[in-house]
């Protein structure tokens, strides 16, 4: 069901992407590319359907995206990625799970806290349409 997903495959990732955010959102096939060739990045794909982009650095991983198509939600496969990505951060080294979701965002808050995140912190005005950043933090050796 989730495999490896490599930068040769930044068409597929762009059209979930696509279908997963509103056009201002959206990230292009060049920006996914960039994304899972920077050092320490890995994408993990979900039934054609979803998949989450994340990178580790030192003792920290972050996760860059996670897009699952709008037909292929409420199914797990957003929490089977986040699960997976965790442990997968973990085996590379990582204590520490990061990642920012909007503060209007309950849906995804919901799937979060689930996964076990918690709130660490917030970041003002961070996305384009001026809402805050939650910033989120799951503890790597209780997960």
């Amino acid at each position: 069901m989730l495999r490896q997903v490599g930068p040769d495959e930044a068409g597929l990732l762009a059209a979930i992407h696509g279908a997963s955010f509103p056009p201002q959102d959206a990230w292009g096939a060049d920006a996914l590319r960039l994304m899972l060739e920077m050092p320490g990045a890995f994408g993990l794909l979900a039934a054609e359907a979803g998949f989450i982009l994340a990178r580790v650095a030192a003792d920290e991983a972050e996760i860059l995206t996670l897009a699952v198509h709008p037909a292929a939600r409420r199914q797990g496969l957003a929490l089977a990625l986040l699960e997976t990505t965790a442990m997968a951060a973990a085996a590379r080294g990582a204590a520490a799970l990061f990642l920012e979701v909007s503060a209007g965002n309950a849906a995804a808050q919901a799937l979060y806290a689930a996964a076990g995140f918690a709130e660490v912190g917030r970041r003002k005005r961070y996305y384009p349409d001026g809402s805050d950043a939650l910033v989120l933090r799951l503890d790597l050796a209780a997960a």
